[in-house]
């Protein structure tokens, strides 16, 4: 008798699937690597292309910002009602804004200008012979010789006098730019005329809750970048036309000159118009220290009467920006563009504090 093995019977196994380790790439993650990539690629050739047309870039841009400022006058002059209740047209109003601007440029290059050409021509001519004087007034100040004044002043004859040879010289490349001047002007109106409807379709490359944000927050920058504009050009034109007058009337040399200067350079505050009237003691002092100090008190009064009447008047419907923000856009303005760029750097400093103001300053924080 032998016994009989029993065998168990065989369970049938499924087939087990491993499971895909964490640090294998499947397709869908090759696709997302793809994507970046050429998504960097993408970005870095647009940032090519900007650079390659960096010059065509700059001259769109501060059209379009000359046309943001300037709306609102064109708006303006829209809300004026013609003879039989109708209203002036956009194009019209952007005619008779132009028609302005060009009449005063044409008044300016043909009153102001030359006095400025012949008072900065007189400058550099006059100016190695009217060292010595102002030289031996400042030796006879106790321990001047020991500041090494004669070499300061070699120092400060030699920069002047090559800085207005400069400028006198340069003149004719300047208007070597009217095509671009020209061409921006253009571009401007066109801004103007079809400025509403880039807007918004601009706005639609955004989600709605985005957008209605991002509306808000550049209309805000338009209101904010017009007014400051208004208000500071207002006081570069006060400054600048109260000192014409006044130097011209304690005849200071190139006092036209001077006057100009001392308003354009108002765009930078304080320290545009320390250096500025610096600049016009020392060519008072060339005749007088009696002037000097008549042209030192004349500053004196209008900085008070500016930030106690003036500023508080003009300035009081806008948000000021800080001297530094402006001195600095100012800098990066003019190493990025030139003199366009200083032109609208202002204006840009503007608009980049409204959208930080906007999207990165935490309001939350005590």
């Amino acid at each position: 008798m032998h016994r009989t093995g029993c065998t168990a019977p065989r369970i049938p196994q499924k087939e087990q699937t491993l499971p895909t380790s964490p640090s294998t790439p499947t397709e869908q993650d090759n696709g997302i690597v793809r994507g970046h990539i050429l998504f960097t690629i993408a970005v870095l050739l647009a940032l090519a292309l900007a650079w390659r047309l960096r010059e065509v870039l700059t001259l769109v841009y501060i059209s379009a910002l000359f046309a943001v400022v300037l709306t609102p006058a064109v708006n303006g002059i829209m809300s004026f009602r013609m003879r039989g209740s109708r209203r002036i047209s956009r194009g019209l109003a952007i005619a008779l804004l132009l028609t302005c601007a060009f009449l005063a440029i044409a008044l300016f290059f043909v009153v102001g200008l030359p006095p400025v050409i012949r008072n900065l021509r007189q400058f550099a001519t006059d100016l190695p012979a009217r060292i010595p004087p102002i030289l031996a007034r400042i030796k006879r100040i106790p321990l001047a010789d020991k500041l090494g004044v004669d070499a300061i002043t070699q120092r400060a004859e030699d920069a002047l006098s090559s800085s207005a040879a400069f400028l006198l010289a340069s003149f004719p490349d300047w208007m070597g730019h009217f095509f671009n001047l020209l061409t921006a002007l253009v571009l401007c109106v066109y801004f103007m005329l079809e400025g509403d409807r880039a807007y918004l379709w601009m706005l639609t490359l955004f989600s709605p809750a985005n957008r209605l944000r991002l509306d808000s927050t550049l209309q805000r920058a338009e209101l904010r970048m017009s007014k400051w504009l208004f208000g500071q050009a207002l006081l570069m034109l006060i400054l600048g036309l109260s000192s014409t007058l006044v130097f011209g009337l304690l005849h200071v040399r190139y006092f036209f000159l001077l006057g100009i200067l001392m308003g354009l350079m108002n765009i930078v505050p304080i320290a545009g118009g320390v250096v500025t009237i610096l600049l016009v003691a020392f060519v008072a002092a060339l005749d007088s220290w009696t002037k000097m100090a008549a042209v030192f008190l004349f500053y004196a009064v209008y900085v008070n009467i500016e930030n106690a009447v003036l500023i508080p008047r003009i300035m009081r419907h806008s948000v000021n920006l800080m001297g530094l923000a402006i001195l600095i856009a100012l800098i990066a303005g003019t190493e990025l563009a030139g003199i366009p760029g200083a032109l609208v750097a202002v204006p840009t400093a503007a608009l980049i504090a409204v959208l930080m103001d906007e999207y990165l300053v935490r309001k939350d924080l005590p």
